[in-house]
């Protein structure tokens, strides 16, 4: 799936003025991320779901 195809969200963390941040994919069986400054030409990072809800789990606890 092309990355202008897939359907992007950006994360609540990014402000309310539309500023960028980080986008992930959603509906899809990994998790693609990436940077929102540039999403048309950036990488992007495939998490699968069990890893990032590690990763967020550990953000959450501040390591």
């Amino acid at each position: 799936m092309t990355n202008q195809s897939r359907r992007w969200v950006k994360s609540s963390y990014s402000g309310g003025d539309n500023g960028n941040c980080v986008e992930l994919a959603v509906g899809e069986a990994a998790l693609p991320v990436r940077d929102s400054k540039c999403a048309d030409e950036g990488p992007v990072v495939e998490f699968g779901r069990e890893a990032f809800a590690v990763f967020l789990g550990s953000v959450a606890k501040g390591r």
